[in-house]
């Protein structure tokens, strides 16, 4: 444990580095924090020593003055019953409270509706009780409200419609009762009220969100619930029409039963008068390009929840008609070209572009590259088709890009399989191969219900060597850069050594799409990269720590809320660093880790340490792709098997070949 030990003190270090000095906040917040932590009893020592400046005591930020304090984050630290009244309310300058995951007691406390600048407050994973109380609505700065896993009753207040700020709103897992009002919150993008006691239909202004945000709620009916339509009428009033069903003469049966068996026949007489006329076109090389495609092909599924809207329900039309443009031009840019190596053990395709159209077809998701769809041949080959958006490349160039990531996939089991392409002016689509276990996003931050197996510490270690294997091999064999590192894009197999990264060196196809300040992209994309259409190795290298601080928090950087209950102002590294930096490095792991026990500890430890070093803010700084593949063999021991062929295609190039970049 030498090695952790240097880290903390390391990191002890840089946090005394920030300690505050100068001036400090004002008699009456500094009183106002004693009186808190004096009246409510903890479990943890936090050191608030008064000879210290109150700006640098343990949770507390300051504003850049020391004037005032701005932040007061006490997340998990065994805080017991009720928060004495008159204290928090003293703080008028706080714009963020969290007080998450503690044991806190009683009514939300009525003082913190007083706060006129806060924009963040999080006291989810509580055991308050009580309504939400209409005074809620005074906050009127407030930003991001995280109520969850609480014992909260009564309705949900409609003077929430008064937070006209309001980005996200969790309010799941509580016992609220009533009918949901009509909330309209134009900049809202997170919302879950799923497991409660609601009933009624839910307003139109809240049907986008996904069905999963009102899970739990045997009485709510609706869009987005396609499964809990709202009856028309009230269950148990008569309807009328009924007794006069049961009068209808013998005469009116008959005439009945003669109609409908009429129009059955007439329906038949339509449909082969169709099939025939459709024949007919098809052997004289016709192409209808302008009707409807048959309904089972590249249609996305009903039974398909996780996307919808219009936007996917031409785009099997959409296909088709440029698939028939594109044949009327030259004959080889109608059909689909078959990439990459397919050897022994391997499936070998042999479809076209008609075929995938007749598939029965669902939407997977929607990516940065496009909209994913898994379709099941008539033969029952099962693909995904990647229907690509925006593509900034000719046809030439577009093949080369393909086919050079297609080699390389071919080569390593920890790549899914590029198969093929279909390039039209209108359409670009790839075929990939479709893995059936999912990708470690939804493995890891899916439903956390009761029934759901966590996944256990051995499984993400062998999940993080797979995708550093990938990157190394893409890095060291091919001097490609993946460029788009992500755990949606790392996709499970029923073998643990065989996770594959998908979505990668398809950067070039894309226009330029300049960074936003920050770092973003997704939470993946290194600080120092301006231009996605352009990674480097090092960047990749970043994006690898980032998924690994996800495997070892299990927080998602990819979604604001998941940080503090949606506070899209802190990144998963930087949030990891602070938590460090207070030496509460246990409150880093993912709490499904640390329930499940176990003597891994030393190894999540280790593997923090490899994830600082891969996000350090500094590219030099960071380790080579194949360092970290070996770092991580060395933590684990017995965990993953490698293979000659992983060992060298991550071992076997020069320091010179590991430093340089991706081939232009």
């Amino acid at each position: 444990m030498g090695a952790p030990v240097q880290l903390l003190l390391a990191l002890a270090a840089v946090a005394a580095a920030f300690a505050c000095a100068g001036a400090d906040p004002p008699q009456q917040e500094r009183s106002a924090l004693q009186a808190f932590l004096a009246g409510t009893p903890h479990e943890r020592a936090l050191g608030w020593n008064a000879s210290v400046p109150a700006c640098a005591w343990t949770g507390v930020r300051c504003d850049a003055a020391n004037a005032t304090v701005v932040e007061l984050r006490l997340p998990g630290i065994g805080l017991i019953g009720s928060v004495p009244p008159g204290t928090l309310g003293g703080l008028r300058g706080l714009q963020v409270l969290s007080l998450r995951d503690n044991r806190l007691l009683g009514d939300i406390p009525s003082d913190l509706f007083g706060l006129p600048r806060l924009r963040s407050l999080y006291l989810q994973g509580n055991l308050l009780t009580g309504a939400i109380p209409a005074e809620v609505g005074r906050l009127a700065s407030l930003e991001h409200l995280a109520l969850s896993r609480n014992s909260l009753t009564g309705a949900v207040p409609s003077a929430l419609n008064n937070l006209t700020r309001l980005r996200s709103l969790r309010l799941d897992g509580n016992r609220l009762s009533g009918s949901l009002p009509s909330l309209s919150f134009r900049q809202l993008e997170v919302f879950n009220v799923s497991y409660n006691d609601l009933n009624g239909s839910i307003p139109s202004s809240l049907a986008r969100f996904s069905p999963e945000s009102f899970a739990g709620n045997v009485g709510l009916c609706g869009p987005p619930l396609v499964d809990q339509p709202c009856q028309p009428s009230p269950p148990g009033v008569p309807v009328k029409s009924s007794k006069k069903k049961r009068k209808l003469s013998g005469a009116a049966v008959v005439a009945i039963a003669v109609g409908a068996g009429a129009a059955a026949l007439l329906a038949l007489v339509l449909l082969a008068l169709c099939a025939v006329h459709h024949h007919r076109r098809a052997a004289t090389g016709e192409e209808e390009v302008k009707t409807t495609p048959p309904t089972r092909g590249l249609t996305p599924s009903t039974a398909s929840g996780e996307m919808t809207g219009g936007d996917f329900t031409s785009s099997s039309k959409d296909i088709s008609v440029a698939a028939a443009a594109a044949a009327g031009g030259a004959a080889e840019r109608s059909r689909l070209v078959f990439v990459g190596k397919q050897g022994p053990g391997q499936h070998h395709y042999s479809f076209d572009l008609e075929d995938l159209l007749r598939a029965s077809a669902e939407v997977l998701g929607k990516g940065s590259l496009g909209t994913s769809y898994k379709a099941v041949l008539e033969e029952g080959t099962t693909v995904v088709v990647k229907r690509l958006r925006d593509v900034a490349m000719a046809r030439r160039e577009f093949a080369a890009c393909v086919e050079a990531a297609a080699g390389a996939a071919a080569e390593h089991r920890n790549l899914v399989p590029l198969r093929g392409y279909y390039y039209s002016k209108d359409e670009k689509l790839l075929v990939v191969d479709y893995l059936p276990g999912g990708s470690l996003s939804a493995r890891l931050h899916g439903s956390r219900g009761t029934g759901r197996t966590p996944m256990d510490w051995e499984a993400r270690m062998r999940t993080a060597l797979c995708a550093a294997r990938g990157v190394a091999h893409l890095h060291t064999a091919h001097s490609l850069a993946h460029g788009n590192v992500k755990s949606s894009n790392l996709l499970l197999r029923p073998d643990p050594d065989a996770a594959a990264l998908s979505d990668y060196c398809l950067h070039q196809i894309f226009p330029p799409a300049p960074a936003r300040p920050g770092g973003s992209g997704g939470g993946y994309r290194a600080p120092e990269l301006v231009d996605a259409r352009r990674p480097t190795f090092r960047s990749d290298v970043y994006s690898l720590g980032v998924l690994f601080l996800e495997l070892l928090t299990g927080k998602s950087p990819a979604h604001h809320a998941s940080l503090e209950g949606g506070d899209g102002a802190v990144d998963l590294p930087r949030w990891v660093q602070s938590v460090v930096r207070e030496e509460w490095t246990a409150e880093v792991f993912d709490a499904e880790l640390v329930r499940m026990g176990g003597s891994a500890e030393e190894e999540m430890v280790a593997l923090l340490q490899v994830a600082m070093a891969c996000v350090s803010t500094a590219p030099d700084a960071r380790p080579d792709a194949p360092d970290v593949v070996r770092m991580i063999e060395e933590i684990g021991g017995g965990h993953g098997r490698t293979t000659t062929e992983e060992s060298e295609g991550t071992r076997g190039a020069s320091e010179e070949e590991r430093s340089r970049g991706p081939t232009p």
